[in-house]
Order: structure tokens, then C-alpha cells, then sequence
């Protein structure tokens, strides 16, 4: 099981009040709603292995020298921080330092964001994998011949949708395997992806359906007796510059130098007299016990 953590973490701060706080009055809502998750994923799900997944780098700068606009909007100063919520920034150093102490396998690369470090780690799994996310991107992953599937909560995480090809090609009329390139000629706002001009999600199907693939698409495009429409054409030629290197900033990388961790389930604390600190420092209360139960539970 792979945990896209940042995602997790977000919909836990926004999900669990911030009057869930420390002894000392900091609000810790994005920390326990984050181990009442794990807790409920791992009773759940009962995985051999597990690993927090992060954005070591949340703005990859060869992603930004593609296109710049990607994730432009979310730059909180000129230093390029990300604009995160003042209460859930002090929260996060908190969360590594507990799955540290817990003993959940926890990886970040530097240049890299937690999607690669799934992408990787789920490419090289000789066993089935689930990936746990908030993020529409990592859908491109679903692979059913190997097992490889989404999570994808509606709202807390015993209420996920499970992403396979069926649903992939229910939700969006494309295969899993076309995912990354009906995204790039789609757009996406949130992540600061433009698309091509008149084409969304609907019109971006039919391309990939009726072409194949991003390149039959351009191949199309360039083709004056295919059947594109003229419009269609225009944009798609006008969108050269953006398709040239579209692909290569919305698909998750495979190649990410991930550390080898020891990824199994932990039956007990790593460090119990490092958690016991945090515990009491934190007021981490019924959740880390809740999940401390999950993990022994699992093993």
C-alpha cells in the first residue's frame, strides 16, 4: 500500500475540526485525522507492506522549466513555497516524526514529487499493489494485469471508490493506459496545465479513442485528409509547443533512485520512547492507539 501522504494529510486537516488540538493549544487535526486514516486503511486493506509516500520537492523545477505555469498558482512567495494553510504547516515535521517513531516506511527524493516515488515504487512491485490518493493523476498507474489500482476517497478513507480499468473507462471513456495523455490534452487548472484550446474532457476522449494515443492524435493534426475538424485541427497545431512537452510533465516518473526501505507493516513502535514523547507532547490520544491496534492487528 502506497499513501500519497500530502493528499491525505490536506483532506485530514480540512476534514477533522481544528479544535482538535495539543495540550498546549496547537491544532492537530491534520496529525490525528491522518493516523485515524491509516489506521482505518490498514484494518481495512490488511497490507504485507506499507509506505508513506512525499513531496520532497512539490514543484519538480525540471517540471516548471517545461511549462512554467505548472502549479504557479499555489506559490505562496518568490522562495517558492507552497501556499499550505498557516495551522497545517507546523503539522507536517509533526506527522513525519510520529510514522518515524511508528515505524511506516517513509519516502521522499529531492527534485521529485510523491507521485514519481509511487510511480517508481509501484512499477518495480513483483506483487499487487494499492496506491491511496486524492490526486486524479495517479490514475494513469491502474494496471489490472499487475494488480495496481487506486483508493480514491469520497470523503474519509473507509469511503473510497476503487480505481480499476473498468472504472477508468466507465468515468472517462479512455484505458488506463491512455489516462496521462487524454490529461495532458484535457488540462488540468489545478495543477496549472492549459490543455488545448476547445478540447475537454469529452472531446479529449474521442481523440485518444478514435487515434490511439497523443501521437496519433498530432499525427492526425498534421494529416490534412484525416477526419479532424477544422477547429480541432487549428488547435492542435496552435498546441504544438504545449504537446511537445506535456507528456513528459504529467506522467508520474518510473525512475525515481528510491532508497530501499524496510516496508513492512510494523507490529510494534520503532522508537516506543520517541513515540511516547510525541504522544504526550501532541495529544495524540485514541488515534495513535487506533492505529498502533491496526498495525499490530495487520501482523
Amino acid at each position: 500500500m502506497l499513501l500519497d501522504t500530502a493528499s491525505l494529510y490536506f483532506r485530514a486537516y480540512f476534514g477533522v475540526p481544528e479544535s482538535v488540538k495539543a495540550p498546549d493549544g496547537t491544532p492537530v487535526n491534520a496529525v490525528r485525522g491522518l493516523l485515524d486514516f491509516i489506521a482505518r486503511l490498514v484494518a481495512d486493506h490488511s497490507p504485507d507492506a506499507l509506505v508513506a509516500c512525499m513531496d520532497a520537492d512539490w514543484r519538480p523545477q525540471w517540471r516548471v522549466d517545461l511549462i512554467p505555469s505548472y502549479k504557479a498558482h499555489r506559490v505562496a512567495d518568490p522562495a517558492g513555497a507552497e501556499e499550505v494553510p498557516d495551522t497545517l504547516s507546523p503539522q507536517v515535521p509533526v506527522i513525519e516524526a510520529v510514522l518515524d517513531a511508528i515505524g511506516i516506511a517513509r519516502i521522499g527524493v529531492p527534485g521529485y514529487e510523491a507521485d514519481d516515488v509511487i510511480g517508481t515504487l509501484a512499477a518495480a512491485s513483483a506483487t499487487p499493489v494499492t496506491v491511496v490518493t486524492g490526486d486524479r493523476d495517479l490514475f494513469q498507474l491502474v494496471d489490472d494485469a499487475r494488480g495496481v489500482r487506486v483508493l480514491y476517497p469520497r470523503k474519509g478513507v473507509g469511503d473510497c471508490d476503487v480505481i480499476d480499468e473498468e472504472a477508468i473507462a466507465v468515468r472517462y471513456g479512455v484505458r488506463a493506459g491512455q489516462y496521462a495523455d487524454f490529461a495532458a490534452l484535457r488540462g488540468d487548472p489545478s495543477d496549472g496545465l492549459p490543455g488545448v484550446k476547445g478540447i475537454g474532457e469529452k472531446t479529449a476522449a474521442e481523440l485518444v479513442t478514435a487515434y490511439g494515443d497523443l501521437a496519433g492524435v498530432r499525427a492526425a493534426a498534421a494529416d490534412p485528409f484525416s477526419r479532424l475538424t477544422p477547429a480541432r485541427r487549428r488547435n492542435l497545431t496552435a498546441a504544438a509547443a504545449y504537446l511537445d512537452v506535456a507528456p513528459k510533465v504529467v506522467r508520474v516518473a518510473l525512475d525515481v533512485p528510491v532508497p530501499e526501505v524496510d516496508a513492512a507493516v510494523p507490529a510494534a513502535p520503532a522508537d516506543p520512547a520517541a513515540l511516547e514523547e510525541l504522544a504526550a507532547r501532541w495529544g495524540l490520544g485514541g488515534s495513535l492507539s487506533r492505529l498502533l491496534a491496526a498495525l499490530a492487528a495487520a501482523r
